[in-house]
C-alpha cells in the first residue's frame, strides 16, 4: 500500500501546493487522454478529466487525487493554447472581463470514488496588444489553461479573484482538504 495520497499528475504546481500544505504524496504520470472541445460544459468536461486521470493509476488500498482545471467565459471553455497565437486569441478575449476558473477533483478512496469542483472567478485588466504581446513572448502561457498561470508573470494580468487562489493555480486546496478531511482524515496529521 502506498503512503499518502497518489497524485495523478506531473503538474509542479500541484505538487508544489500538496506541499505546501503538508499532504503526504507521490506523484505518477497519468494514463488518461484529455480532450477538450471548446464548446463541452465545463463543469462535466473537468469532472470527467479528473475521474479519468485518477482511475488510470489507482491501485487497490491507495487513496488516489485526479484534478484538471480550466478556464471558461460564458459558454466557451478555454483549455492550453495550442500556439501563441491562439494564446493571444485568448487572452484578448479574457482582456478586461471576468471568467471562470473550474477545476474538477476525483479522490479514490476505500469506499468509491468522490468526484466535485470547485469554481474561482478571475477578473482580467483591460490589456493592450503590448500587455498581450509581453506575456506572450514570456513563455509562460504554454500549457496552462486560460494561457496565463496567475502565480507568475500572469498575476500581471489580473486585476481581481473571488474564490480560492490555489485552484487558479492548479489546485482547488480548500476542496481538497474538506474531503481529505471527511474520507482519509489520517493523512492530515
Amino acid at each position: 500500500m502506498t503512503p499518502g495520497l497518489v497524485l495523478a499528475s506531473t503538474s509542479p504546481q500541484r505538487r508544489a501546493i500538496l506541499t505546501q500544505l503538508e499532504i503526504p504524496f507521490v506523484a505518477v504520470a497519468p494514463r488518461y487522454v484529455e480532450h477538450d472541445p471548446p464548446d463541452a460544459d465545463p463543469v462535466a468536461l473537468v469532472t470527467e478529466h479528473a475521474r479519468g486521470k485518477a482511475r488510470s493509476v489507482h491501485e487497490l488500498g491507495a487513496v488516489t487525487l485526479g484534478v484538471d482545471t480550466t478556464v471558461h467565459l460564458g459558454r466557451r471553455v478555454y483549455a492550453k493554447p495550442r500556439d501563441a497565437d491562439d494564446a493571444r486569441v485568448m487572452l484578448r478575449e479574457l482582456a478586461g472581463r471576468t471568467h471562470a476558473v473550474l477545476s474538477g477533483l476525483c479522490l479514490v478512496v476505500a469506499e468509491g470514488e468522490v468526484v466535485e469542483h470547485a469554481e474561482t472567478l478571475v477578473t482580467f485588466r483591460p490589456l493592450d496588444d503590448a500587455a498581450v504581446e509581453r506575456y506572450v513572448s514570456s513563455g509562460e502561457w504554454e500549457g496552462r489553461a486560460g494561457g496565463y498561470a496567475i502565480q507568475g508573470l500572469g498575476g500581471r494580468l489580473v486585476e481581481r479573484i473571488d474564490g480560492d487562489y490555489l485552484n487558479v493555480v492548479g489546485l482547488p486546496g480548500a476542496l481538497l482538504l474538506r474531503l481529505l478531511e471527511e474520507h482519509t482524515p489520517g493523512l492530515l496529521l
